[in-house]
């Protein structure tokens, strides 16, 4: 790699620094860094897979490639509710691997500076933040921002590394 190209990378990665796809559970908004996101599609058919946890809703086939999906609201331990025209399937790389993300609906790409960010609360409180990154503020609203290499735990990777 030449200088000009690590320079090229550097920048193109400083560009999505700050960037966040936010979507919605219910009342809440969560955001996960722009970096991680590949697409945004359309909920659709999705292939059940035995014995798996039932947040774990199946796969798809996008374009040949075999996606495994999860149910957010589920994995969060929210309730469950049909999907519709609004519910989303948000695509993310972790660890080299495709998961998609079932949502209620993608909102928007906003930019949040770090210091708009705040460290999510003290384990000490009881506050599940094992996925939290931090909490942004952005014109007066909070954005919960996830940290996608923390979505799911090796063994989750593991078992859905087998499925796809």
């Amino acid at each position: 790699m030449t200088e000009i190209d690590i320079e090229k990378n550097n920048f193109e990665e400083d560009t999505q620094h700050g960037r966040f796809l936010t979507f919605s559970l219910e009342e809440e908004v969560f955001g996960i860094e722009i970096k991680y996101v590949t697409e945004i599609v359309g909920i659709q058919s999705i292939t059940k897979v035995p014995e798996v946890p039932s947040y774990i809703k199946g796969i798809i086939n996008l374009r040949g490639k075999i996606i495994p999906v999860i149910d957010v609201r589920l994995k969060f331990e929210k309730e469950a509710i049909d999907y519709n025209d609004r519910t989303c399937i948000i695509v993310i790389d972790i660890q080299e691997v495709s998961v998609g993300l079932i949502v209620d609906n993608v909102e928007e790409v906003l930019t949040i500076d770090d210091a708009a960010i705040s460290p999510p609360p003290a384990n000490k409180t009881g506050f599940e933040n094992r996925f939290i990154k931090g909490i942004g503020m952005v014109g007066g609203k909070v954005q919960l921002l996830l940290e996608c290499e923390r979505l799911l735990k090796n063994s989750e990777i593991e078992q859905i590394e087998d499925i796809a």
